[in-house]
């Protein structure tokens, strides 16, 4: 019995290892970008945990994305409305660095500038990965993912359009503009912060009208 809880032990300590070292890597990713992070502000209690960093080709950090609330699982019973979708309230806040076109690090090619439009474009996206209709075989899903990722990029590449209304939040305690949609499936916004960075968030379960936005001040406080 002493051996075995003596594994089980052993076996816990290594897993809490692994999980302190993956933990590490992910907030390093973020402690290498060279811009602010944001996440929601101080009006917001709950738990405040990382997702994960885009980088360029070269390894230098873009966007990523910080979570706010339940952290959600891909539900393939969501229906709008439903009690379950009523369980998993969250928001997430997407961070996309504002750079114009410029060069590739290696001088062969040209990286597209960033805008206003890559933060929906991401937001919808992400928001897409925790959505699966119930009625539809798991077979089908990639082709659906598919078809609703084109979509986003149709959306956030016409923000002016008739799919996208005008919210206005505050944005390290200034009154910002956003463009905002919903869906069956959740909301997502984005807009322009004064620190040099586009922001975008998507959620479900958590009104977007109440909410703000600030520079993270600790990014290690999110886990």
């Amino acid at each position: 019995m002493e051996t075995t809880s003596r594994a089980v032990a052993q076996a816990s300590a290594a897993e809490g290892g692994q999980q302190a070292l993956s933990a590490r890597r992910a907030v390093d990713g973020y402690l290498r970008a060279p811009f602010p992070w944001y996440g929601l502000d101080e009006a917001f209690t709950g738990r405040r945990w990382l997702m994960q960093v885009g980088t360029a080709a070269d390894g230098a950090v873009e966007h990523g994305s910080v979570g706010h609330g339940d952290e959600p699982s891909v539900r393939n019973e969501h229906v709008a409305g439903d009690e379950q979708g009523a369980k998993e309230k969250f928001a997430v806040v997407v961070t996309v660095a504002a750079n114009p076109v410029r060069r590739s690090a290696d001088g062969t090619g040209v990286l597209e500038a960033t805008s206003v439009s890559s933060a929906a474009w991401l937001a919808g996206v992400g928001l897409l990965s925790f959505t699966w209709p119930g009625q539809m075989d798991h077979s089908l899903r990639d082709d659906w993912l598919e078809q609703q990722t084109e979509t986003a990029w149709v959306l956030a590449d016409d923000l002016d359009g008739e799919d996208w209304s005008t919210l206005s939040l505050p944005v390290d305690g200034v009154p910002t503009s956003f463009h905002y949609r919903e869906s069956e499936f959740g909301w997502v916004l984005a807009g322009s912060t004064e620190q040099g960075v586009h922001l975008g968030a998507y959620g479900r379960g958590m009104s977007a009208y109440g909410l703000g936005f600030a520079v993270v001040k600790d990014i290690e406080a999110y886990d």
